[in-house]
């Protein structure tokens, strides 16, 4: 009889953490997107090692993730207002072709011996306009998957469950096929990946959406910024990702130096420190799936930012393989309830016909600050070191961090109120915010 409780008891536990895959839209995405993002990893890793093999130089690194994710500043905004126009389903079918089309593209060129460091930044800007719009577009497509909205933060941190288990897989695999195939495998993988997504996409059922207004381009764009950053919990949101990405996340951009220089390690040794990371991040998502309250999230936003920036602090700062990897497992459970968090309290309290909007300005902020904080950091580890340019960025989110704190009293009652508002919550619940 006990041993049936304890099953029933998990049986309750698992049926909690993944209960968004009982829509049947949502467990295709799943599947697909699992596979896809495996591979997407296994790109990533390899890219980078094949421009610090080329070049040998940090700049050139930052100079490779400033190319692949500017788009995402410049374009975002603009890609929400179409995100909230037209059709998301159809738009994230063309989105992963053209995604498949550039790891062919690369795999061909590494393969054949042609590739060159200015082949990869030409390639990079090409995914990152492809990214910018699909970013914003993926987050906002979560809510016509799953049609209850008390269940879209388990889909949201379903949904970086599987980007997580893929980073923590995907580096593994690099490793070993860049130590015994070379870069070119990594690319051809990656394109194959996409079938598996594509299918998935393409044996949905959405349900048409009312049409949506069509106004003029800057003027739904003005209305998108005016609504995100006049709303206090949604600006104070943004503005702590947009500090972490800038000064904090872009600083893994350096790990192939890292790896290289201070550890001296190889491809296996870069693949093992990101899946770490992988590792810390899934154990967050897991955290947070299991959540029934999606209100209580906020309550653990700037906690998160301060555990991610000590991490890199300490990663800065070890010269040992297995303290970067315990260091690297911080960050990554830090970075992870700090990002899911706030996209998940982003998506709930926004309005359904501005959501695209402001998940594009969300992209803006964790990704779009990305690139120039990719740039800032290989021009500082050129002057001022490696180390010293990671310390200062986690210096500046510790300070945000704290500031984002003294804010919280604030937040509580805006969000009380929008709640309340909406009903999503009774007026005796608790808010933790």
């Amino acid at each position: 009889m006990q041993a049936d409780n304890v099953y029933q008891e998990n049986k309750s536990a698992l049926g909690t953490i993944f209960r968004a895959l009982r829509y049947r839209n949502f467990r295709l995405f799943f599947v697909g997107q699992s596979i896809s993002l495996v591979g997407t990893w296994i790109q990533y890793t390899a890219m980078g090692w094949l421009v610090y093999r080329l070049t040998h130089s940090a700049f050139m690194l930052g100079v490779v993730g400033f190319a692949s994710q500017i788009p995402s500043f410049l374009l975002s905004a603009f890609a929400g207002v179409m995100v909230d126009r037209w059709n998301r389903h159809r738009m994230l079918i063309i989105t992963q072709v053209l995604s498949m089309i550039q790891a062919f593209i690369l795999a061909f060129l590494t393969l054949q011996g042609y590739i060159a460091v200015w082949h990869i930044i030409l390639l990079g800007v090409f995914i990152g306009c492809v990214n910018a719009v699909d970013v914003p577009n993926r987050q906002t497509f979560i809510i016509d998957m799953v049609e209850r909205k008390e269940n879209l933060g388990n889909a949201i941190a379903l949904n970086s469950f599987m980007f997580n288990v893929a980073k923590l897989i995907g580096p593994s695999i690099a490793g070993l096929l860049i130590a015994f195939v070379g870069e070119g495998f990594c690319f051809l993988i990656n394109g194959m990946s996409f079938f598996f997504v594509i299918g998935s996409l393409l044996f949905m059922r959405i349900k048409k959406h009312k049409k949506r207004e069509n106004a003029h381009l800057l003027t739904g764009l003005k209305e998108g910024f005016a609504y995100a950053f006049g709303f206090a919990p949604i600006r104070f949101l943004l503005m702590l990702l947009a500090v972490m990405s800038l000064m904090g996340m872009s600083s893994m951009v350096l790990m192939p130096l890292f790896v290289h220089d201070f550890l001296r390690g190889g491809p296996g040794t870069l693949g093992f420190l990101l899946a770490c990371g992988g590792v810390g991040a899934l154990v967050a998502t897991v955290y947070l799936a299991s959540r029934k309250d999606v209100l209580t999230m906020g309550n653990s936003i700037p906690g998160s930012a301060l555990i991610f920036a000590l991490g890199i602090i300490g990663f800065a700062l070890s010269r040992s393989v297995y303290l970067s990897a315990v260091l690297l497992f911080i960050c990554g459970f830090g970075s992870m309830v700090n990002m899911a968090s706030s996209n998940t309290i982003l998506q709930t309290i926004v309005e359904d016909d501005k959501r695209g909007r402001v998940m594009s300005i969300y992209t803006m902020a964790f990704i779009g600050m990305a690139p120039l904080g990719s740039l800032l950091a290989g021009i500082l580890a050129s002057k001022i070191g490696a180390p010293n340019a990671v310390i200062m960025g986690g210096l500046t989110c510790i300070i945000a961090a704290v500031l984002f704190a003294g804010k919280v009293p604030l937040l509580k009652q805006h969000v009380q109120v929008f709640y309340d508002k909406i009903g999503v919550v009774s007026k005796s619940s608790c808010i933790e915010v």
